[in-house]
């Protein structure tokens, strides 16, 4: 997973990431990655307008982002 963010993140890709929240509830963002630091990544979350702290342990996919149809 680590290699394929940093892709991302090189690249300047939209990705649709499928998360797991502190609720353990499953959720669908497309962010643009800004940073990736120790276990996190910085980036900017569409769904939400803001940036947002992930955990990359709890990032159990990513693909790059379709412009008009979500992949998930």
């Amino acid at each position: 997973m680590l290699k394929d963010l940093e892709r991302y993140l090189d690249t300047g890709a939209l990705v649709d990431i499928i998360y797991m929240d502190r609720n353990e509830q499953f959720t669908k963002r497309t962010v643009k990655l800004k940073e990736i630091s120790g276990e996190h990544v910085k980036a900017y979350c569409y769904q939400r307008h803001a940036n947002r702290m992930f955990k990359i342990d709890k990032i159990l996919a990513a693909i790059p982002a379709r412009k008009n149809k979500p992949r998930f």
